[in-house]
């Protein structure tokens, strides 16, 4: 039997996130900080913004998952120790460091990339952590899974990209109710509003569930699932479907159609077998 296909480049070193390998082409990011709620602080974001960008130039990488660690949390949110300390000035204040990266919470909630992202939502994921989750190109939940925005609660506002996500897929009469009580949802609720794809049969099973997914994902040519993700993002972030096709064609057509997997995905389909795809170049 053949062995996985190991990443080609060395991922930048983690120590807020564990980096794993179930599946051929597939990356799992898992946040490991259980102690903590699997909150986030500021290095945190760095470091997995990193993360993702290594995975979007990977060769050997077609489709990556974040889950949390343990089973109460997926993710709490920011670090708001961390926070309290920085805002108080224990800590002293370090502008470079204290940010998140271009592609938001956890490099993730404000991503554009190329490559796809399954969350896979093993607890609560609330503030920044259902920032993330909104991100995401999928979501898997677990059956005892909360999703939330409570920042106004806590005087504070969710600045990473949840709100005017969140109304672009639920509505601004749910999105309102949602961000101005600070009320969770439940994992069946989340279903009922398309913000989740599926629920795992079991809190144990969430992690396999979109282990399923991914493996779908990556067993299609790696291209196709670039420009295709791309046609997708663009539609939700312009809001125009005329709009998105033609940036998608302007972007990716003329790559798309040169490049060998264009070829042998329809040589395969001649021949009856099974397409043999080759690392994107897109």
């Amino acid at each position: 039997m053949a062995s996985h296909p190991k990443p080609l480049t060395t991922p930048p070193p983690t120590s807020h996130v564990l980096l794993s390998y179930p599946a051929p082409y597939v990356l799992l990011v898992t946040i490991n900080r259980e102690r903590q709620m699997n909150s986030i602080p500021f290095a945190g974001h760095i470091e997995m913004g990193e993360v993702f960008d290594w995975f979007d130039r990977e060769p050997n990488l077609r489709v990556a998952i974040i889950t949390g660690a343990g089973k109460k949390a997926f993710c709490a949110g920011q670090d708001l120790i961390e926070l309290g300390k920085i805002r108080s000035g224990q800590v002293k204040k370090d502008v470079a460091s204290q940010r998140h990266p271009l592609s938001g919470f956890g490099g993730v909630s404000r991503r554009g990339g190329k490559k796809p992202i399954i969350a896979a939502v093993n607890g609560f994921a609330l503030g920044g952590g259902f920032e993330i989750v909104l991100g995401c190109d999928m979501v898997v939940a677990s059956p005892t899974a909360s999703f939330g925005l409570p920042e106004a609660l806590r005087g504070i506002f969710a600045g990473a990209g949840g709100p005017p996500r969140l109304v672009r897929n639920v509505g601004i009469p749910i999105a309102s109710e949602m961000a101005l009580t600070g009320k969770p949802i439940t994992a069946q609720r989340a279903k009922e509003l398309n913000l989740v794809n599926r629920i795992s049969p079991s809190q144990d099973t969430v992690v396999d569930e979109a282990l399923k997914l991914a493996n779908e994902i990556a067993a299609i040519s790696p291209d196709a699932a670039i420009v295709t993700r791309a046609a997708l993002k663009e539609a939700w972030e312009t809001g125009s479907v005329e709009r998105a096709t033609q940036l998608t064609i302007e972007r990716y057509s003329e790559a798309l159609n040169a490049g060998g997997n264009a070829m042998e995905g329809l040589k395969a389909f001649a021949e009856k077998r099974k397409p043999d795809w080759k690392p994107s170049k897109l």
